[in-house]
């Protein structure tokens, strides 16, 4: 196509916006000089895109009905079959809807971007399929990503398969959910302050965030750049390790992958034991003002487990900890404003895989930003209030604090291998109605949070494992390791799982 040459007066009103004033003559000026660079981009759409080729068939997509679709999990369903052979051979595996999957529908949760089909697979999804996986579907996540709890997303609330009514955790809500129930072996999630482990924690199973840029994110849908994480999420240890064996790795179309250290070595971690690691049990990670007695005793009964099983467990204190939420907070707000304002879901300013699709399909938020969620609604009103307020500026001071919370933890595992604490403070929780107000739609999107989002602004590794359960709800304990210290969470979270009868 031809791109569409502005007139004057919309020239005039971009000035403006700016604060640059023009004469009748400037602008008649900028209108001429513009036109060879109009000219250049007519130049550019008329070139063939470069993006991956696609390299596995699929068969056609369908909408489950409500028998299949029973805890409102799935988004769609379709088949996708990876190589004959490998590691993950005969895996059913779910991909979280907020990843590109080509020619199968992508929501995000949302209306955002409705319509829009994929170019391309997602390098995780590629790479899940050279494994020899099989990819079934694409479940439901929470609308944008932007919600803790499984009530958010356009398509109706996400059920626990453990007790019906009550909230699977988010935003990775239909992932969590599909491993419990048994639907897929496997799933993957993202994670900006804690979806893969809150959903792995409320419905029992096993939820990997790895190390910041550990997992290339390219292709998947980001709410901030420096908090996109995608992991895995399964039903055993050893799943989890061999898909995050399949996943991990540079793919040179990611900016979050800078640095990356040691990659792989997961499964072979499994059968080396816990004798001799040391494992600092965080304070600060229990107590909070939301704590359940319940989930706070099962981890510390767990703890005792990790020292029966040979590994050095003892208190240790972090008061910056009990900060992560303020740091994340607006790193997460202002950022994901950004994204949503300025950046049409990719931004701009780094190298790698842009898919137009996307970019085009999300920009249409602004025409229904009445139907946006209320977690939506409220970061972007907040986002955008405090950096009008203060052009960035706060949001600059917590990208330096979170360099400061990593550094506290660095410290930390220099005497001790790995962290433990509460995944989450709570079990799961009913889900809210219909009508619900906003104090509880927001109170159920956030409430859980606190132990999780710090590590998304500090980047290190955690996993929530299942280490008990109370009236049928289960609890999650969490496993926090040094940057590409993935093997030693590995290693713990096995024996854990061994010994405490929790393997299926």
């Amino acid at each position: 196509m031809t791109i569409r040459r502005p007139d004057p007066s919309e020239l005039d009103g971009i000035a403006a916006d700016f604060g640059i004033t023009l004469s009748a003559a400037q602008l008649a000026a900028y209108h001429a000089v513009l036109q060879a660079n109009f000219d250049a981009y007519d130049q550019l759409d008329a070139l063939p895109d470069f993006l991956p080729a696609v390299r596995y068939p699929r068969k056609a997509v369908y909408q489950p009905d409500a028998d299949e679709n029973r805890l409102g999990a799935w988004q769609c369903r379709t088949l996708i079959h990876g190589r004959p052979t490998g590691p993950l051979a005969g895996k059913r595996v779910a991909i979280k809807d907020n990843i590109a999957v080509a020619g199968v529908p992508m929501l995000n949760g949302t209306f955002t971007l409705d319509g829009y089909e994929p170019e391309v697979d997602a390098t995780v999804v590629t790479r899940l399929l050279d494994a020899g996986a099989t990819i079934t579907g694409k479940s439901v996540c929470e609308a944008l990503c932007f919600s803790g709890g499984s009530h958010t997303s356009a398509s109706g609330p996400v059920h626990n398969p453990r007790r019906h009514g009550y909230s699977t955790g988010g935003s990775s809500s239909g992932s969590a959910a599909l491993v419990a129930a048994g639907d897929v072996d496997m799933a993957v999630g993202s994670d900006q302050g804690g979806s893969v482990r809150i959903p792995a924690a409320y419905c029992g199973v096993y939820g990997m965030k790895p190390t910041h840029g550990l997992v290339p994110y390219t292709g998947a849908m980001p709410i901030e750049t420096t908090l996109d994480h995608l992991g895995p999420i399964t039903a055993t240890v050893r799943d989890n390790a061999l898909m995050l064996e399949a996943m991990a790795g540079v793919d040179g179309l990611d900016p979050r992958q800078a640095f990356v250290g040691q990659v792989g070595g997961y499964v072979e971690a499994l059968s080396r034991g816990v004798a001799g690691l040391r494992i600092g049990m965080l304070r600060e990670g229990f107590g909070h003002a939301n704590s359940e007695p319940e989930v706070d005793e099962a981890v510390r009964r767990a703890a005792g487990l990790f020292r029966e099983l040979g590994a050095s467990v003892q208190e240790v204190s972090l008061p910056m900890h009990s900060a992560g939420p303020a740091i994340w907070l607006a790193i997460a707000a202002e950022g994901a404003t950004q994204q949503m304002m300025k950046g049409n879901s990719h931004g701009f300013n780094w190298r790698g895989l842009y898919l137009g699709g996307m970019i085009g399909h999300h920009a249409r938020w602004r025409e229904r930003a009445d139907e946006l969620p209320d977690t939506v609604k409220t970061t972007l009103i907040l986002g955008e209030y405090i950096n009008r307020q203060y052009q960035g500026s706060l949001y600059g001071k917590a990208q330096n604090l979170a360099r400061a919370l990593r550094a506290a933890y660095d410290e930390l595992f220099e005497e001790f291998d790995l962290l433990l604490l509460p995944t989450v403070p709570l079990r799961a929780t009913p889900l809210p109605a219909s009508d619900a107000g906003l104090e509880e739609t927001l109170g159920r999107a956030f409430e859980m949070i606190g132990n999780t989002c710090g590590f998304d602004a500090s980047g290190h590794p955690a996993m929530s494992i299942p280490c008990g359960a109370s009236d049928g709800l289960p609890i999650g304990l969490q496993l926090v390791g040094r940057y590409f210290g993935e093997g030693d969470i590995y290693r713990a979270a096995y024996a854990f799982e061994q010994s405490a009868g929790l393997a299926e």
